[in-house]
């Protein structure tokens, strides 16, 4: 497959669809080895890692920018003492990565399946890579299932091959999965908090998607290349960020363009 994927890449939907075959042990294998590629994958971007920075105050570090008006108080005791100033005694100005907490929110309706599902899992596996500590992973159609917690020990690898598992069916009702990721995220230590919801977004449902989606702090959504049209308009009218996935093993490299994208 590693040879196969250097020539076609699109040898990894035929993967993909071998892990709904009815042979049970091909299926078996078929994940294992979709997870495997997908956490290969995913790794790729991990440059990702430098993300959003703000300017922090620090006191007493020997780098940084000076700080002259944090600064004065202690330049002054320092005079004070008759002692020498001491870098305890300043404040400079770093730039310091806000850490992130991830909700993956996964489209398991009857519309999604094989490929579809193989991007979800990349997506679930590049999270876990990016945000260890905090991301949780949900799937849903007509109830909504979390796969793996906000905190939890459960692996990413194990993740990825339940993610595989998850047969397309049923119904598609959006605003309770959006709801349930805003409560995953909630507790978050985090101060930058997204929400990737992997869907076509046609929800099957009257219901107030809109409304949870606009009360999300940061929203994404990745959508199947060939039926974007629903996702596009949602992203639109919640100011929410989106893209189209092309293939699956592309859905990380397109989710960390997104995450650099201003909102």
């Amino acid at each position: 497959m590693s040879r196969a994927l250097a020539t076609d890449p699109a040898a990894f939907e035929l993967l993909a669809v071998m892990t709904t075959a009815t042979d049970e042990n091909l299926r078996a294998a078929a994940i294992r080895l979709s997870a495997s590629i997908v956490l290969e994958r995913a790794r790729t971007g991990r440059a990702w890692r430098r993300g959003i920075s703000r300017l922090r105050p620090v006191r007493g570090a020997t780098d940084g920018d000076l700080d002259i008006d944090a600064s004065i108080e202690g330049v002054s005791a320092a005079r004070t003492e008759a002692r020498p100033v001491t870098p305890e005694d300043l404040t400079t100005v770093q730039w310091a990565k806000a850490h992130t907490a991830f909700a993956v929110v996964v489209d398991r309706s009857g519309s999604m399946s094989g490929a579809r599902l193989a991007a979800a899992a990349t997506v679930a596996a590049a999270c876990a890579l990016r945000a260890p500590q905090e991301h949780a992973v949900l799937s849903f159609a007509g109830s909504v299932e979390v796969i793996r917690p906000l905190v939890s020990d459960v692996a990413p690898a194990v993740v990825a091959e339940r993610l595989l598992r998850v047969r397309g069916h049923g119904v598609t009702r959006l605003a309770a999965a959006l709801k349930a990721a805003g409560e995953q995220l909630a507790p978050a230590r985090a101060r930058r908090r997204v929400v990737i919801l992997l869907s076509d977004c046609r929800s099957t449902d009257d219901d107030d998607t809109l409304e949870m989606a606009r009360a999300l702090t940061e929203l994404i959504i990745l959508a199947p290349a060939d039926d974007h049209e629903q996702a596009a308009h949602l992203a639109g009218l919640a100011g929410a960020r989106w893209g189209q996935i092309e293939h699956p093993l592309d859905a990380a490299a397109l989710l960390d363009r997104l995450l650099e994208t201003p909102a």
